[in-house]
């Protein structure tokens, strides 16, 4: 078996997400899972969240990593990675009741993030909703100087990077059948932004 990846801040985040999404996705039969990374996210989420089928994907390269956790996970509500990169899939052939995605944004171009939220428009149902987890700026200022600085490294490694105008994300949503609907702050300097699938959208 693969040796299973590990990213320490994974394991720092996700007992505060998992108080969030015990909320948002009750009333969900199945999520998507959009970079599920190193897989861990979709292990913990999926174990504590037994009453939905929790769809990991991700490009392919890090599936042999995901895969690890899944199969040492023994979950049965836990699907093997879809190979997805949001740049090159136009539509899924399928449909979820919620999508979540933890700290893609910052790490996608944006014209990446682009097509992240017209593929969460077209993959959600009737007022399903979208987790989206991650530093967020506002009116276009950081929220904190540590923020400040996590953009400046990103854009030193890949111009293209960077924290995401929530404003920006807000109009990427409602060009796609969605409105935010909730906001919720998260330690170190991070949020969850909820925008649900409007009625007949």
């Amino acid at each position: 078996m693969p040796e299973k990846p590990n990213a320490p801040a994974t394991g720092r985040n996700q007992e505060v997400i998992l108080q969030v999404l015990q909320d948002e996705f009750l009333d969900a039969k199945s999520v998507l899972e959009i970079g599920s990374g190193t897989g861990q996210h979709a292990v913990f989420f999926a174990r504590e969240l037994p009453h939905l089928v929790w769809q990991s994907s991700d490009r392919k390269i890090n599936h042999d990593g995901i895969k690890a956790w899944i199969d040492d996970a023994g979950l049965e509500n836990l699907l093997l990675p879809l190979a997805l990169d949001v740049e090159d899939t136009e539509k899924l052939n399928a449909t979820f009741d919620a999508v979540f995605s933890a700290n893609t944004a910052h790490i996608m171009s944006f014209p990446a993030v682009k097509c992240m939220f017209r593929l969460v428009g077209s993959c959600l149902t009737e007022a399903g909703v979208f987790c989206l987890y991650g530093p967020f700026n506002q009116d276009g200022a950081f929220s904190s100087p540590s923020n400040e600085k996590f953009d400046a490294s990103l854009k030193a490694q890949d111009g293209s990077m960077g924290i995401r105008d929530l404003e920006d994300l807000d109009a990427l949503a409602e060009a796609n059948g969605m409105t935010r609907v909730r906001l919720y702050a998260m330690p170190a300097n991070n949020n969850i932004a909820v925008w649900q699938k409007d009625h007949n959208s």
